[in-house]
């Protein structure tokens, strides 16, 4: 990493870390949006929160029939959009779940064909759900009803209403179940002191290395106890002895079986990747069918694996996983797949307790439709890798206790984003370079527009990295909804957690509001988004195929302009009222479509997308120009930026209409006026500006200067100024 990345990273975090995040529970948030009666039949209304924990009391005759939570509040929540799944559920005395409501989410599912009705119907189908039950099997004595296309999603519902509702029943005693222990410690602890044995097959016979071996007969005997017909009819073909997975595991955090699995070398890389109190555990698979999967390519979710320790319960992110070169010992079989997986600090995992890893086996019985199934992988670390840990004294383990409730929670908050920047220092440095880069061009545009095929190319390849990698990558696209939840955040208690979701986006606003007191809207909006990087690329290739380009009549052009605002204000007034309506209008941006989503879509949202990028095609930039509303957002404070940076003849306008004819997105007045809401920067003028076969009044100079010289007197050989052409003294 270079100097300039770190210090921009250290300033980075910094700034974060300068102000407080988000501590609040978020049950007052959505507890009166959801009346008690619609979360519980026949009840009247809640109680006041609780001073000690977010839960409220629900009543009934003024008698508590239940008690209220998010589960957001207990539990990590993440779902596959990178944010939380805010779901209120109710249980009763018993440790029963008498009703659950899903309230907020921004999970991508419901805008590829899955209705949000059926998400919410699934997560209301909780009702009834037994939590002691649940506490006993280790929250697996229920059917988990996945629906396809959903299965990370329906995955986070189902593990945090599990895992929220225990440590709930527990805290406050419901259905026999007793309060949480876990502040007094394991019983045992790692032994860094034990060794492990250096060949593979004794470390799979003392229990180091754990197996799940299926073959395709006992997948198919599986699915076919399922019950459904379509199942049998989409059974596996190859033999039944046939391999379909084998899957072996081992937690390499004990620095011992770390060495003997990965080799000393990875061992020492292993200890520098985890974090005081994280832990990890190597796994390695062939066959058939892979543990890993494709999604956490889409969207950096594992949704295969899970690992599950009584009410812990770890799902895998791509930030939390590094691929294994090669397996240390020289017996160790050929694996086709060898990973390790990170297991955070905060999430109350104890390597000395018994855990599993489940096994998600999927079988498509259609077009869109999957059938599911799980199969485990128990894991016990074997003793000799554990010692004993004396307990505490009461008065120590009171003291623990105290200290551990006082401890701030933004402090916790904090290093889980120090961390997520850090696992995504790459394209920090990569977004970094990039503006950097183009702070460059802009200071210097006189330099960097001299030669105009030059900068030709170099637009059309910064334009590609724009599209490629902060866009279909990276999926840091800006939207209206981010400065629609800027504003309800500053009204309702400003808190930077929301806004630390995604470094890239984070550093795009910080460098996008820095940008509008230098040069305007056009930084962003000709440079670093996506989508309009989308729109000038097909233009240029349509173009190329000589497709006709349209210039709308300067009257119409100017009157399509107010549009866009006319859409941000709507937005923005219907954001007032309700954060989560304007956030299903603002699907007037094509982004989520066309960036986040690839196109992978529901049709009438790829058609609206594909039809704005056809506008664009004969009329360059169509959307920006009269339909964006985060475009017409940005241009309000264009008008207030410190510095005009683009060079102007006196001539631009009258009598010349150069500029103003070849303007990309028609935003120089007939007059020669550029109008900076208009903007794009795109710097074509400038290179107009300094056309020596384009622009009147270079050519004009260039004439004068011509004249002026062969005005000069000139010797035989036709040099002027020579010694043989001055009179003699």
């Amino acid at each position: 990493m270079t100097v300039f990345s770190r210090l921009f990273l250290s300033l980075a975090l910094a700034v974060i870390l300068a102000f407080p995040l988000r501590a609040e529970p978020f049950l007052p948030t959505y507890l009166k949006d959801v009346a008690a009666a619609d979360l519980v039949p026949g009840a009247e209304g809640y109680g006041a929160i609780r001073d000690d924990m977010p839960v409220a009391p629900i009543l009934k005759g003024g008698e508590t029939v239940g008690w209220a939570f998010i589960t957001s509040d207990f539990v990590s929540t993440t779902g596959y959009s990178g944010k939380p799944i805010h779901t209120l559920v109710a249980v009763d005395p018993d440790a029963k779940v008498i009703g659950v409501r899903l309230v907020k989410h921004s999970e991508p599912i419901v805008l590829i064909g899955i209705p949000d009705a059926k998400m919410k119907a699934l997560a209301e189908g909780y009702a009834g759900l037994d939590l002691v039950a649940e506490a006993q099997s280790g929250g697996t004595s229920h059917e988990l009803d996945i629906i396809s296309g959903a299965t990370v999603t329906v995955m986070v519902i189902d593990d945090s209403i599990v895992r929220s509702g225990l440590k709930v029943a527990r805290a406050l005693g419901l259905g026999g179940l007793a309060p949480d222990t876990a502040a007094k410690g394991p019983q045992f602890e790692l032994n860094p002191e034990a060794t492990a044995p250096g060949d593979w097959i004794t470390l799979e016979g003392d229990g180091t290395l754990r197996r799940l071996a299926l073959d395709v007969g006992q997948v198919n005997a599986a699915f076919a106890a399922l019950g459904d017909p379509r199942s049998e009819a989409r059974a596996l073909t190859e033999a039944p002895e046939t391999t379909f997975i084998e899957m072996q595991a081992a937690l390499v955090s004990h620095p011992a079986i770390a060495a003997a699995v990965l080799g000393e070398a990875e061992a020492r890389n292993l200890g520098s990747w985890l974090a005081a109190g994280e832990h990890a555990i190597a796994i390695v698979g062939r066959g058939l069918y892979s543990f890993k999967g494709s999604g956490y390519v889409r969207g950096g979710i594992f949704d295969r694996i899970v690992l599950i320790q009584d009410d812990v319960s770890v799902r895998f992110r791509d930030r939390m996983h590094k691929r294994i070169v090669a397996l240390a010992p020289a017996d160790a079989p050929a694996f086709t797949e060898a990973d390790l997986f990170k297991i955070p600090a905060d999430v109350g995992f104890d390597p000395a307790k018994p855990f599993r890893i489940q096994l998600l086996v999927q079988r498509e019985v259609g077009p869109i439709e999957k059938l599911f199934t799980t199969f485990d992988l128990g894991y016990q670390l074997p003793q000799k890798y554990l010692r004993a840990v004396a307990p505490a004294a009461p008065t120590e383990a009171a003291a623990a206790v105290a200290e551990v409730a006082s401890q701030d929670e933004t402090a916790a908050h904090q290093a889980l984003w120090k961390r997520i920047w850090l696992d995504k220092k790459a394209a920090i440095v990569v977004t970094a370079a990039m503006l950097g880069v183009l702070t460059l061009v802009f200071f210097f545009q006189s330099f960097a527009t001299r030669n105009a095929r030059a900068f030709f190319w170099f637009r059309m390849s910064f334009l590609t990295v724009t599209l490629v990698f902060l866009g279909w990558y990276a999926n840091a696209q800006l939207s209206v909804v981010n400065l629609m939840a800027l504003f309800g955040a500053l009204v309702a208690g400003f808190s930077w957690q929301a806004f630390l979701l995604d470094p890239l986006t984070f550093i795009l606003w910080f460098a996008v509001a820095a940008a509008l007191l230098f040069w305007g809207r056009g930084a962003y909006c000709g440079w670093l988004c996506p989508f309009g990087a989308l729109q000038e690329i097909t233009n240029r290739i349509a173009r190329a195929l000589h497709v006709p380009q349209w210039t709308l009549p300067w009257g119409l052009h100017e009157r399509l302009w107010p549009i866009k605002y006319m859409i941000f204000l709507g937005l923005f007034g219907v954001s007032l009222m309700s954060i989560e309506q304007a956030e299903h209008l603002a699907e007037v941006e094509p982004f989520k479509t066309a960036i986040v989503l690839k196109f992978v879509r529901a049709w009438p949202f790829v058609a609206y997308a594909a039809a704005l990028l056809m506008a664009g095609l004969f009329v360059e930039r169509f959307y920006c120009r009269y339909l964006c509303p985060l475009g017409a957002a940005l241009a309000i404070p264009a008008r207030l930026r410190m510095f005009d940076w683009l060079k102007r003849y006196r001539e631009c306008g009258n009598p010349c209409q150069t500029c103003a004819n070849q303007c990309p997105v028609q935003a120089i007045h007939p007059t020669g006026e550029i109008n900076p809401n208009e903007c794009v920067n795109c710097l074509h003028c400038q290179v107009l500006y300094q056309s020596k076969t384009i622009c009147p009044v270079v050519i004009k100079k260039m004439k004068r200067r011509d004249t002026v010289g062969t005005a000069a007197p000139r010797d035989l050989t036709g040099h002027p100024n020579s010694p043989r052409s001055q009179p003699a003294e």
